[in-house]
Formats: structure tokens, C-alpha cells, sequence
């Protein structure tokens, strides 16, 4: 397995070649001494639910309309940005995906995961929240999604999502308002 930072061949701080590898994790440069540390990147994931009519939870999926796993299905979500928190950011992302407002979150669980973005693996730690919204009404496809799907929570198939973190929560997250 390549090291995390291979692509990483200079240093940063003082543009040496000497950048190699010191532990796992991390990279150090023998000429200024500078220790570059590789550590999961804060994303969040939004779980939406209502009742359809007959009464039976549905989660909101979206269709990914980018790479990486580009038509596939996800759940609404991405990175936080620079200075707002874990729920600020799950909150701008599902408006920005989805135009919905979100009212309150609350923290579910965390999982690691490894993303690709312009080729390089960025490790994540994927924050889950349970998300609940002003209205569903109106909520149109956006940004990083190009469709959005209510599915009933018993006909939600962990293997149609792209992202092995997303899965894996998935299948939690089924078991979850399943009961």
C-alpha cells in the first residue's frame, strides 16, 4: 500500500527534496526538520427521515452527480469548511444539495473512510447525523446532486451506495429507524 503522502514530494515549509517518510502517518523533512502529519479530514452525513402517507420511514438519497462513485447513490453531505462546526457544516451542505432547511441534528455515530479527490486518497472521519428539516416540500437536486429519491427505509439497499463509509452507515442507519 502507498504512503498516504507519496504524492507529497517537497517540503512545504522550506521546498527541500528531503521529505520522506517517517512513520505511517507522517512525513519529515531532513533538511529544516519540519514533521508533516496526515490526519482524517471532518465530513458529515445527514440522514433525513419522514413518513410517507401509509406511515412507513423514508431516508433521502441523492444521486452523485460528481466523481468519486459519480451515479451512485449517497446521502446528502460533504466536508466542513475552515471555522464551523461538525452541525453547521451538515447543515449548509444538505441546503446547498437538497434546499432544505435544517432545523436540528443530532449526532449518531462516525465512521473512517478514504476519499479520492483529483487522485489522492484523502482519509475522512464521516460524521452522521440525524437531520430534521423545516420542510420536505420543495426540495429539489443541487450542487453534488443530480437527483434526489425518498426510499422507503425497508427497501434501502446498502449495496446501491458508491461509498463504502456511506454503505456501511447505511445499513446502520436501516437497522436504526427500522426499529
Amino acid at each position: 500500500m502507498k504512503h498516504p503522502l507519496d504524492k507529497f514530494r517537497f517540503c512545504p515549509v522550506c521546498g527541500s527534496s528531503q521529505f520522506e517518510e517517517n512513520n505511517e502517518k507522517s512525513k519529515k523533512c531532513h533538511a529544516c526538520g519540519f514533521t508533516y502529519y496526515i490526519n482524517p479530514s471532518a465530513a458529515t452525513v445527514a440522514a433525513i427521515v419522514r413518513e410517507n402517507p401509509s406511515g412507513e420511514p423514508e431516508i433521502l438519497a441523492v444521486r452523485r452527480a460528481k466523481e468519486p462513485a459519480k451515479g451512485t447513490l449517497d446521502l446528502p453531505g460533504g466536508f466542513s469548511d475552515l471555522g464551523e462546526t461538525s452541525e453547521e457544516g451538515v447543515a449548509r451542505e444538505v441546503h446547498e444539495e437538497t434546499g432544505l432547511t435544517v432545523l436540528r441534528t443530532q449526532f449518531l455515530f462516525s465512521l473512517p473512510n478514504r476519499y479520492v479527490y483529483s487522485g489522492l486518497e484523502i482519509p475522512t472521519m464521516d460524521m452522521f447525523y440525524r437531520c430534521d428539516v423545516a420542510k420536505t416540500d420543495g426540495a429539489h437536486a443541487m450542487d453534488d446532486a443530480a437527483e434526489l429519491l425518498w426510499i422507503p427505509v425497508g427497501k434501502v439497499n446498502p449495496a446501491d451506495f458508491g461509498l463504502i463509509s456511506i454503505r456501511e452507515g447505511v445499513a446502520r442507519l436501516k437497522k436504526f429507524f427500522q426499529a
